[in-house]
């Protein structure tokens, strides 16, 4: 599938804005499950000076000055994506390892085999690894049964009992208060299932992205309506023959559209950055001198070509 992307963001600023350093991702990559055909950031006003870099994650990054006084600030991304669903293909749900032995695999033992997934099994600013968040996940996951499986069906279980509720949260609700209210965003939902899959010791890890969105009958794809979104993926190490474990595969789970599927839950959907949560792949952040109080509107579109 040939997706075009526009993501506008535009800032407003009361008093002026003297002096201002911000930093993006909004820049996608190219991966097994798409490839970038186009990619490009226009900032206005021009920046005095920028650069781009790939962080640890594989994740793109733009850095951005800007010395001179102004009052707004616009920031457009466009990009050009091919899609593909068949670039990766794993083990069915029933044929990977237990969770407890995927927890056992990656609990520290001396003379042990390291895996780079480890590092997104402990808290991070966004998630907080609690008892609340275990007993939420242990109705899935019990004992003996497949991880994939079990990670499957939480998924499906948020899908279920929890409420997409539109600006019920923000930034910053901490996911345990979503947790007990049963409602909130596609943001919301991939730190719950973040701090639930950590919370009983496995590895999961935030994706930003965008998903095509279909209009209701009738009526026209509308410029600007969409949005960005946000999903989970889970780590499934591979298993031998003799039942041993070793470095696997990454797994997304959505439980907002109630998809799955390895590195990527389908076509449709377009990688943007992944990390330990929302901190590592905000889309925009960055300081400024002035500008006490400013309005933010962004817009996004996903066309399909």
């Amino acid at each position: 599938m040939l997706l075009e992307i526009t993501h506008d963001t535009h800032y407003s600023y009361d008093p002026n804005v003297e002096i201002a350093q911000h930093f993006a991702h909004l820049k996608p990559a190219s991966m097994g499950s798409q490839q970038v055909l186009k990619t490009e950031i226009q900032v206005n006003p021009k920046p005095a000076w920028s650069e781009e870099n790939v962080d640890n994650y594989g994740n793109v990054c733009t850095f951005f000055s800007l010395q001179n006084r102004h009052s707004e600030l616009s920031i457009t991304a466009k990009s050009l994506i091919q899609t593909k669903t068949d670039a990766l293909v794993g083990p069915k749900p029933a044929e990977t390892p237990t969770w407890e032995l995927v927890r056992e695999y990656f609990r520290y033992h001396s003379n042990t085999q390291w895996d780079a997934a480890s590092e997104f099994l402990f808290t991070s600013p966004f998630i907080a690894l609690r008892p609340e968040f275990s007993e939420f996940a242990r109705a899935n996951f019990t004992p003996g049964r497949p991880i994939l499986e079990a990670a499957i069906d939480l998924t499906q279980r948020i899908y279920g009992e929890f409420h997409y509720v539109s600006k019920s949260t923000d930034i910053g609700t901490p996911a345990l208060d979503a947790l007990n209210k049963r409602e909130g965003v596609c943001q919301d939902f991939a730190h719950i299932l973040i701090s639930s899959l950590r919370s009983i010791g496995l590895p999961a890890k935030y994706i930003s992205g965008y998903i095509l969105t279909n209009p209701p009958p009738g009526q026209v794809r509308l410029i600007g309506g969409d949005a960005s979104h946000a999903w989970v993926s889970v780590y499934i190490p591979s298993i031998n023959e003799n039942g041993q474990l070793s470095t696997g595969l990454w797994c997304d789970l959505d439980p907002t559209n109630n998809r799955w599927g390895y590195e990527t839950p389908g076509e449709d959907y377009v990688h943007l950055a992944q990390g330990r949560d929302y901190a590592d792949v905000s889309p925009i952040r960055g300081v400024i001198h002035g500008g006490a109080d400013h309005t933010l509107d962004v817009a996004v579109t996903v066309m399909p070509v």
